[in-house]
């Protein structure tokens, strides 16, 4: 009898092995996602005790019926559909050529494609990321061509009080050259760092391949923390694993304007930079315009470009009870920067962005000046789509 026991024992735990052999099987052979030769995705995740699972990414405004309005955030989910081995799959239509990020959402929990090793994270989100057609006109793909240098490097603000991270960005040549560079001052948004231009907004592979095309100059691009009470990106300073958020203390308030110069200083005495203002540009997406545009207006004889993108200009803290002085006698700064004559202002805003009424009164208080600024609108919000494009646009135009 115990013998009949022990083999009815061993034939119910070879075949839960076997089973699960199979399971394994059926997930070790999705292959997620696949671009198809139509520039469609198909995303595919084995689940088959889930309920529902859902696709939700910026891809679903990408087609040819994408509406006028969106914003990051407007991805209405959509319903994946299973089949008999348990197998979720969706495909979307055609898309146009970008760098596109999503999420899977199962029975009500948003997790990145585990078949996809390629994430990014975007303040404290983490997305699964894709990358059709090379993005515009195949700027934010890696191509065959001569590659820069990206490091992550420290530098003591004494107006902080703090060591501090940034991210820098050497041309093709750099280390074997002798030439000095012009430099590129290149700012985040609210809830990112120095992480964030590199990572999400393709800033080392267009700088690459418009160098390359000979379509941009070769130039140091520094990317530095814009949070002036943060030393680095979250886990990346003393404090340890820190929760990232939009709500940094000081990252509005003046405080980081003042700090500016700190960093200046360390790029201008540790890399090959020209020095002169024909030399410096400044950009920044959202509350890095809001950073450039000022630390532009208080320093009129420092920067020959500046590039502002979906900027929060009229979002200014209070330091303490009282404005700061950085933010002061605007009307004044702006009729002096203007009077230096800077090579190249340069705006670009999304239709549907919510800082539209900030980018009126920016280009209002240019046009009371008579200055001829650049200026691009596109379809769509508050995006990274936008910003690349931006960026991609404004690096050709400047240090020529």
């Amino acid at each position: 009898m115990k013998r009949f026991v022990l083999f009815f024992a061993c034939l119910a735990s070879f075949s839960l092995v076997a089973a699960q052999e199979v399971l394994n099987w059926k997930d070790n052979e999705i292959v997620s996602p696949v671009v198809n030769d139509d520039n469609s995705i198909t995303i595919s995740l084995f689940a088959p005790n889930a309920e529902k699972v859902e696709l939700t990414g910026n891809f679903l405004y990408a087609g040819k019926d994408t509406p006028d309005k969106y914003a990051d955030g407007d991805w209405r989910p959509q319903l994946m559909n299973k089949d008999a081995n348990g197998r979720w799959t969706l495909t979307t239509p055609p898309l146009k050529p970008e760098f596109y990020s999503y999420n899977l959402i199962v029975d009500g929990v948003k997790i990145t494609d585990p078949k996809n090793i390629y994430t990014v994270r975007d303040i404290g989100n983490r997305y699964s990321v894709v990358l059709v057609g090379g993005g515009v006109d195949g700027l934010y793909a890696v191509k065959n061509v001569p590659h820069g240098t990206v490091r992550k490097v420290w530098y003591d603000s004494p107006t902080a009080g703090l060591q501090r991270r940034m991210t820098v960005y050497t041309p093709a040549g750099y280390e074997t050259s002798k030439r000095s560079y012009p430099v590129l001052y290149l700012l985040h948004g609210m809830g990112g760092d120095e992480d964030a231009w590199d990572e999400l907004g393709r800033a080392t592979q267009i700088l690459d391949n418009l160098i390359a095309e000979g379509k941009a100059e070769p130039m140091v691009v520094v990317m530095p923390n814009g949070n002036i009470s943060q030393e680095a990106a979250p886990g990346e300073g003393s404090k340890g694993l820190v929760v990232a958020t939009t709500q940094y203390p000081k990252t509005m308030d003046g405080n980081f304007e003042k700090a500016f110069p700190d960093i200046i200083q360390f790029v201008e005495k540790t890399y090959r930079v020209k020095k002169d203002k024909a030399n410096r540009a400044i950009a920044g997406l959202s509350m890095g315009g809001f950073h450039s545009l000022y630390i532009a207006l208080n320093n009129p004889n420092s920067f020959n470009y500046i590039g502002l993108f979906s900027s929060a200009v009229n979002r200014m803290a209070k330091d303490g009870d009282t404005l700061s002085y950085i933010y002061k006698n605007i009307d004044e700064k702006f009729k002096t920067l203007c009077k230096k004559s800077p090579k190249l202002i340069w705006i670009g805003i999304g239709k549907d962005d919510f800082l539209s009424k900030d980018d009126d009164s920016l280009r209002a208080a240019l046009d009371k000046e008579s200055y001829k600024y650049s200026y691009l609108k596109t379809k769509g919000g508050h995006t990274w789509r936008n910003w690349r494009e931006y960026l991609a646009n404004f690096v050709q135009k400047i240090f020529k």
